[in-house]
């Protein structure tokens, strides 16, 4: 493994150990949902963005030059953090450390389920992953990036 690849997973772990929310209801998804809008919107990034909780999807936008396909890579992304507990963008970089991809082997079908950066999970101090927030439509980085701009502005974590 690359120092590199180490060192982005080591920085993409202290952001998901530091990035828990406190609770997170119906009003906190739309402030956070409206917030990435915002930065998206005068960025003029051309992406989608959704937050869940559990399986009810409390926010969802499409951006001036996103798409539908747009829509389906965050469906693809959402599964990657349930199924696995942590950011698309972190399983993704931990399979490369690897010299893997994320396939049946690990009982996930690329079809349904894509390791690429832009979900990020909603964490409870006490109750675990229960919800996911995500970005499509920018490079992988970039897409997780926005969303984790965008939790740290949330929860005024620096």
């Amino acid at each position: 493994m690359s120092d590199d690849l180490d060192q982005l997973i080591k920085d993409i772990e202290q952001q998901e150990a530091r990035l828990v929310f406190p609770g997170f209801t119906e009003a906190d998804a739309w402030a956070l949902g409206c917030l990435l809008v915002n930065l998206a919107t005068e960025r003029r990034l051309p992406v989608a963005i959704d937050i869940r909780r559990g399986q009810q999807q409390l926010f969802h936008a499409g951006l001036p030059g996103s798409s539908a396909d747009n829509d389906t890579w965050i469906e693809r992304k959402v599964r990657v953090v349930y199924r696995f507990g942590a950011s698309s963008f972190l399983v993704g970089r931990r399979l490369a450390a690897h010299g893997r991809q994320l396939d049946a082997t690990q009982g996930a079908d690329p079809t349904l389920y894509a390791a690429h950066g832009g979900a990020f999970p909603v964490r409870l101090a006490n109750a675990g992953v229960i919800g996911v927030v995500t970005v499509s439509g920018l490079p992988q980085a970039d897409d997780h990036a926005l969303v984790v701009e965008a939790i740290e502005t949330f929860l005024a974590v620096d």
